[in-house]
């Protein structure tokens, strides 16, 4: 079994007088955080506490760039922006992270794209280069965080990013590797153990298991598990608790080569 992996969630996803999961319980489990920027939720001073928490708790940080998309939570399919205008999007987003990052003395280490604009990205050349292209742009010393085997992944490696390949412990796939999606039943695993049967199983096997049983081979350097919803904290636990237990350290992956 690998023996080394790091476990991120998507926070900081607050915004105004609009509260959305339990950043400081999911802060003191996760070893990396990937920060809204303000377009699917956050805002400054959601963005300042995250990045003062994270510091705080040994979490490296990251940004969760989005299509503007406050109305949806950035999950809803934008339809025709022009790839640049999104590779400029992101810049601005990453851009923003950072330096409310800086303030607290932390530092950003990595991209990772909210929502619909990574399932995207997943599959669409254009988008993809756009994302690496912004990342590259702000930063080439940022890590990437994109599913193995998409399109943002391939578009990393030819802009000469580090990519870190990452897969969820809650949610389904289908047969292509890619996430199914959240309009269809069992798209989202809720069972907690269930989660964490499944991550141990992806690390042991070096494989996805699609929804049909397909095994897709698969690098896994970092494993997500959501914010957003009411288990999540138990969720992120079980998850730990069950790497632990086999013998993984959970750490980073900007400290772990990931």
């Amino acid at each position: 079994m690998q023996r080394r992996v790091d476990l991120n969630a998507d926070l900081g996803e607050s915004f105004g007088a609009w509260r959305m999961g339990d950043d400081e319980a999911m802060l003191a489990i996760v070893t990396s955080a990937n920060v809204a920027c303000g377009f699917h939720a956050g805002d400054p001073l959601v963005m300042w506490k995250t990045c003062e928490s994270a510091k705080a708790k040994g979490v490296a940080i990251g940004a969760h760039p989005s299509f503007i998309d406050i109305w949806g939570f950035g999950r809803r399919p934008i339809q025709g922006e022009k790839p640049e205008d999104i590779m400029r999007q992101c810049v601005y987003q990453i851009g923003a992270l950072q330096a409310v990052a800086a303030a607290v003395g932390h530092r950003v280490t990595h991209v990772k794209p909210h929502g619909s604009l990574g399932n995207m990205a997943a599959e669409d050349e254009g988008l993809a280069t756009a994302v690496a292209e912004a990342t590259a742009t702000v930063d080439r010393s940022l890590v990437l965080v994109a599913m193995p085997g998409s399109a943002l992944e391939r578009a990393g490696e030819r802009k000469g990013l580090r990519v870190a390949r990452e897969v969820f412990a809650d949610r389904a796939y289908d047969d292509r590797g890619m996430l199914v999606s959240r309009k269809l039943p069992g798209a989202v695993v809720h069972d907690a153990e269930a989660a964490a049967r499944r991550v141990l199983a992806m690390l042991e096997e070096g494989a996805i298991t699609s929804v049909s049983g397909k095994k897709i081979p698969a690098r896994v350097d970092t494993i997500c598990v959501h914010g957003d919803n009411p288990a999540a904290v138990a969720m992120a636990r079980a998850v730990r608790s069950a790497l632990e237990a086999a013998g993984v350290a959970v750490r980073p992956f900007v400290e772990t080569g990931g």
